[in-house]
């Protein structure tokens, strides 16, 4: 049975028994997902004032965290975003509604996600301010779409529990997805993640990463 935890900024994650691993950092929830996804990844992205739209692939959706603060941050700065999600093992509404992330995302994000979120699972949906949720429930290795992202958030559990996740195979499968110039980041760095992101073209940085970990990976696709 999944049970919640209180993480070190008070913000709650799931564990999840039969992997043995949490949804989110032990040492913050929130405070890693606005860091290593929104700050480093979609933030960074919107760097240049004159981008206005952004869309999001996302590896791993649980608990729908980093979808609810990206919503969140781009509804306060008038961009309009696409987002899709990949998640073999999609969490029940009744879990979702208790994570109390509510506290950290305004009221109509929070809404908008709750009363779309089973409905996403068929097909988009659009909330706030014309932006849009898909939540593809399928095995990664089985997702296809026509669309391209700007940016891709690797939120998988670690190697060590799912090494198929991090295979060559899957970042090949997952990348060919982002448009040229695209974004990936994951709270990860380890030499064989390095190697594999360099192999598919990527320009590999090392930069600050959250709470508990030193680095993490931002990797830009080459034009």
């Amino acid at each position: 049975m999944k049970e919640f935890v209180v993480t070190a900024d008070g913000s709650k994650t799931l564990y999840h028994p039969d992997i043995g691993e949490h949804y989110h950092s032990r040492h913050g929830a929130v405070q890693e997902s606005r860091h290593v996804f929104l700050g480093m990844g979609l933030q960074h992205f919107l760097a240049s004032p004159a981008i206005r739209r952004a869309s999001v692939l996302e590896i791993g959706f649980g608990t729908g965290l980093n979808f609810l603060l990206s919503a969140d941050y781009c509804i306060q700065h008038a961009v309009t975003l696409d987002y899709t999600g990949v998640e073999a093992y999609p969490l029940p509404i009744e879990i979702i509604s208790q994570t109390g992330y509510d506290a950290y995302v305004g009221r109509e994000v929070w809404h908008s996600f709750l009363s779309s979120y089973s409905n996403s699972q068929r097909q988009a949906q659009t909330f706030a301010a014309g932006s849009s949720l898909e939540v593809m429930t399928t095995d990664v290795l089985q997702f296809v779409t026509s669309k391209r992202f700007d940016v891709l958030y690797f939120d998988a559990f670690a190697a060590v529990h799912q090494p198929e996740m991090w295979s060559a195979e899957t970042l090949k499968h997952v990348c060919g997805y982002l448009k040229p110039g695209g974004i990936f980041v994951t709270y990860a760095i380890t030499g064989h993640l390095k190697r594999a992101m360099s192999a598919l073209g990527f320009a590999i940085e090392k930069v600050p990463g959250a709470p508990g970990k030193r680095e993490m990976l931002r990797a830009t696709k080459n034009s």
